[in-house]
């Protein structure tokens, strides 16, 4: 059920391969086994018309959505593992942020087809 939710300027990280970026996410949540790599999902938007303090800076924030119940101390292990895979794949992005959120369990509903 996690999601995972990338938005990234189209320039100012040098490179951004958004598929490896995707993976590195993915693989760094799930060893964190706070979450199970089968169940995550993720999606990634560019955005080319952006600014960031008033200046076009290059930037990649990231937004895991999570059914509620969760420690702090999960969510804390999971946004430094997605922020140092970030580190990683975008040395040169001036701004990477993550954000952890918590879904409501009652209102979350979702159809799969089997």
């Amino acid at each position: 059920m996690p999601h995972i939710i990338i938005e990234h300027s189209t320039d100012g990280h040098g490179s951004l391969d958004a598929a490896s970026l995707m993976q590195s996410l993915h693989d760094a949540a799930a060893a964190t086994g706070v979450v199970q790599a089968a169940d995550l999902k993720i999606r990634a938007t560019a955005f080319e018309h952006y600014l960031v303090a008033g200046r076009r800076d290059g930037f990649c924030h990231v937004s895991l959505y999570l059914l509620e119940g969760r420690t702090p101390e999960q969510k804390v292990l999971l946004s430094e593992a997605l922020r140092a895979a970030m580190v990683r794949l975008l040395p040169a992005t001036k701004s990477l942020s993550v954000d952890i959120r918590d879904m409501d369990a009652v209102a979350y509903k979702k159809r799969l087809l089997e």
